[in-house]
This record gives structure tokens, sequence and C-alpha cells, in this order.
């Protein structure tokens, strides 16, 4: 019978890329890794890894034996929601991440209703970008996590994860009110001379604005770094440039800000791991979130005539 700690190793191995992440990701030496993946492949009886110069690959059959192992694992989640259910009550600890701007909009009110439902339950937030989600989701630091990509940069599915479809939302363009741009065509072929403020490189907020910038035929010249979105607003105002702001993050825009709606959508999704769906407290953080997420996607309309 294979090992299933051993198993989880070897999925980030395939995940991660070397035995140092691995050993970093779980805390252990990369002697520890070595010596488990290769225990791992005695049991087995069949070639699972190969030097690929000074790193190590999988082999095709160590491959296939990464996409059981992502089967075995959601199966072990499903097993511990039912196990959960079984014992009743809701208690314990349950992590939840969440990008900024929906730690203020939509998971702070997430939070007063589950405290005041389900008092037993511990929780813990951790703000982070959304390009770290699935990792912290997959080494268990979190439990549920808010998530988003936009439709122009769609992110691929992640085989360990699920997700419920949380809202949608207009991303506009935030230019100085002084500043012309043309409504009757697109807007953003409208400011391509223009200065822009983007997220810090590695970001999804970066990628997309570049992205963005690119389907509209230009490249921005880049002259601010921010990743907080009320940092961005504020440098608009001063006349430092034009950014991207998804809805969420918009709030009350300081003056000297023009606010003009795009034909991009950002998506935000609830997601956690693979088979952990049914498990109360994750099922509860779900429910309490589809809740908040409704209030706001209504003041969709709202924002339609900036």
């Amino acid at each position: 019978m294979l090992d299933v700690r051993r198993l989880r190793l070897l999925r980030d191995l395939a995940r991660l890329g070397t035995i140092a992440a691995v050993a970093e990701a779980h805390t252990y030496t990369p002697s520890a890794v070595s010596q488990q993946l290769a225990a791992l492949q005695r049991e087995a009886g069949v070639a699972l890894l190969e030097r690929a110069g000074r790193r190590v690959t999988l082999t095709p059959t160590g491959e296939a034996l990464v996409r059981h192992a992502e089967v075995v694992l959601a199966a072990l989640e499903a097993a511990d929601a039912t196990l959960a259910a079984a014992r009743g009550g809701l208690s314990g600890t349950v992590r939840i991440g969440a990008y900024p701007s929906a730690v203020r909009t939509v998971l702070a009110p997430a939070l007063v209703a589950l405290a005041r439902d389900h008092p037993a339950l511990d929780l813990m937030v951790t703000e982070l970008d959304p390009v770290a989600v699935p990792n912290a989701l997959r080494d268990r630091r979190l439990d549920v996590a808010l998530d988003h990509d936009y439709d122009v940069v769609p992110v691929e599915t992640d085989p360990a994860l699920d997700s419920t479809p949380l809202l949608e939302e207009t991303v506009f363009l935030a230019l100085p009110t002084e500043m012309e741009c043309d409504l009757r065509g697109d807007p953003m072929h409208s400011v391509r001379d223009a200065e822009w403020i983007v997220g810090s490189q590695g970001t999804l907020c970066h990628s997309v604005a570049l992205h963005a910038c690119e389907l509209a035929g230009f490249r921005p010249r880049v002259r601010h770094h921010a990743d907080d979105f009320t940092a961005m607003l504020a440098l608009v105002a001063a006349g430092q440039g034009v950014g991207l702001v998804p809805q969420l993050a918009v709030g009350q825009p300081p003056a000297g800000v023009r606010l003009v709606p795009l034909d991009i959508r950002r998506r935000t999704r609830i997601a956690y791991r693979k088979g952990a769906g049914d498990h109360p407290a994750v099922a509860a953080c779900i429910a309490a979130l589809r809740h908040t997420g409704r209030d706001h996607g209504e003041e969709q309309d709202r924002y339609a005539g900036l």
C-alpha cells in the first residue's frame, strides 16, 4: 500500500519543480524529502523519478501516479468532511484567505454573520494576492479563500481545488478628471499615450493591466507601481497617471478621479480543496460569503452610469 504522505510529496514535486522547494513547503530538509521519495519509489516497484542534469523530474509513470494522488487526496478530504458532519456542531479553526478589496467589502460582513451563527468557529483571516491562493490551499495554510481572475486573463483550473462562483465586477479605467477620454470608441485606446499606474510585477493586477493595454494595441508607459487601489486612486487624483480599478476597490473615489467602465470583468470565486466542500465549516463559510456576495452583486447597477 502506498503511503499517502509520500504521495503528497510526489504531487508537490510535480507542482513546485524542485526537492528544495518541496522541503521548504513542508519544513523538511531536502535530504528527508529525497529519502521519502526514494521509499515511495521502492513501494511502487517502478521508476517514478529520473535525473535531468542536477534536477529530479518525474517519469511518465510518476506523472500518472500524481494524477491518482490528486484523486486520493480529494477522497481523504471528502472522508474528513463526512466525519466532521457526523460529529455535529461547528467548531474549530477555519483559515480564510482573501485579496485586499474583498476583505473590506465581502469578507468582513461574512465574518460577522459567521461569528453570530457559529460562535464556536475560530476564524483566522490572511490577506494575500490571488496568485498565492492555490499553494496556500494545497499546503493547508488556508481552508477557504476568495480567489479571482479576469476575463481577459483567465486562470487555469487547479486539479487539487474546487470553487464556487461568487460575483463578477466591472473594471474601470481611472483617469484624472481633466484628461480627455473618447467614450465613442475604446476608452483604453484614448489613453494610449498616458502614463500608467500598475501593480507590482508578479501580481495578477500587473498582468491584467499590461494585457488590457496590449489588447488595445499599445504597451503602457508605466510610471508608478501600487498594489493598493486606494493608493492608485490617490495617484490618479494627483495627475500621476491612469490605472485599472475593479468595482469592489472603488469605494468613494477621491475628487479629481473619473471612472470609465470597461468591457473587462473581474470574476471572484470561493475556492477550497477538492473534496472539502461538504465539510460543515467550509459549507458555512461558503453560505455566508455567497450571501454577502449577492449584496455586492446587486450594487452593479449603481456603478453602471459612472
